[in-house]
């Protein structure tokens, strides 16, 4: 069997993928730890690989790892109360690549029962991902994260993800698909798999122009395939100009949607839309209009919104609250803007409460609208 360069080297965009998975990673930690309610944590990576490959670059169980012995010793244990456990599944259909990872979890040290248990698995990714959804429904007090990084596309169904949405609403999903493989099969003679994926998605090949197309013509038909009781976005990785891959994220809570959109805006500060290999090159989305935000609102804003409504629909729209924000405090400097109390009690000028605690609390505590 002949072995992919992805296989045994991580490579750039991979790195930069990992890197995703890592900074999120550690702010779930932090707010589930946090909650006072989740006595179990599980993470779940269903193509793990090895772990750690020959240019020396470490993979997605082994920094998972780093991150749950992190979140140990800075947080769990100084804390000194009782805290979530932090159950690993790695899993991976070559157990070649589980005994390299086996042995690197011994030599280095990176996992304590302390932690929570260590579970290496050999399956193929058709059978656990049938398994999980049912694991999942026995769950008590307990949430998940599931990682699916394929070596291509032709198993993954979105049906797969809604199960693990669904089964108990306290799950997360973080799905790479390789984009520029799947839309140059979409536009020319598509493998029956890649077909019946598109059409669950409502993708229809004779609209798609460009890779980019693609990207939010499958966020929105993953969206409409899960539901607006759930969350999805998307973080491209852009090697070459033919040579893109794309991370989805589903979410079945708004609080973790809106930190992993955090972790998008952290590594890309300027579009919070994606990375590219050179980084002297100009930005990965130059020739696309990719900042609508103030086009959304101004549309949105059409009629009465709340707080929390304005909240919600800065995050489904891939921006962050000071975004809208900075946005709503130029309206409202133009006196363009209208802003009230359901009371009519007096309002602090500039404050929109654009938060997931008034989000939560105090939904209603602000009526916007354009003059």
């Amino acid at each position: 069997m002949i072995t992919k360069k992805s296989q045994v080297n991580l490579l750039n965009h991979s790195e930069a993928k990992v890197q995703l998975f890592g900074d999120y990673i550690q702010k779930y930690l932090n707010i589930i730890c946090n909650d006072g309610y989740t006595k179990s944590i599980h993470i779940i990576d269903l193509f793990c690989g090895p772990g750690v490959y020959d240019d020396g670059g470490e993979g997605s169980p082994v920094i998972a790892l780093k991150k749950i012995k992190q979140t140990f010793y800075q947080f769990i244990k100084r804390r000194q109360t009782k805290s979530p456990k932090i159950h690993c599944h790695f899993n991976d259909i070559d157990q070649s690549r589980i005994e390299i990872l086996d042995k690197h979890i011994k030599e280095n040290k990176l996992h304590n029962s302390n932690y929570g248990t260590l579970n290496l698995i050999n399956k193929d990714y058709t059978e656990i991902i049938n398994e999980l959804p049912v694991r999942f429904k026995g769950f008590k007090e307990s949430k998940a994260f599931v990682f699916i990084d394929p070596f291509g596309y032709k198993d993954v169904k979105a049906e797969h993800i809604l199960n693990l949405l669904d089964c108990n609403k306290k799950s997360e999903v973080l799905l790479w698909l390789p984009i520029q493989f799947m839309y140059r099969f979409s536009k020319n003679g598509t493998p029956d798999v890649l077909e019946s994926f598109n059409s669950q998605l409502g993708i229809k090949k004779e609209e798609l122009k460009n890779e980019w197309e693609y990207i939010s013509t499958l966020k929105e038909g993953f969206q409409n395939f899960i539901g607006n009781n759930y969350f999805v976005d998307s973080f491209s990785l852009k090697k070459e100009e033919n040579t893109i891959f794309c991370l989805f994220f589903f979410s079945s809570h708004i609080r973790g949607y809106e930190k992993m959109l955090e972790t998008k805006w952290e590594i890309d500060s300027e579009q919070g839309r994606g990375w590219k290999y050179n980084s002297h090159q100009s930005s990965l989305f130059s020739d696309l209009e990719t900042n609508k935000l103030e086009d959304f609102l101004l549309d949105f804003l059409k009629i009465n919104r709340t707080n929390g409504e304005v909240f919600e629909f800065t995050l489904r729209k891939g921006f962050l609250p000071k975004h809208s924000t900075q946005i709503l405090k130029n309206l409202q400097t133009e006196n363009r803007l209208e802003v009230k109390k359901e009371d009519n009690s007096k309002i602090r000028r500039g404050a929109f409460y654009l938060n997931y605690k008034d989000y939560k609390n105090d939904f209603s505590k602000l009526i916007i609208k354009l003059k």
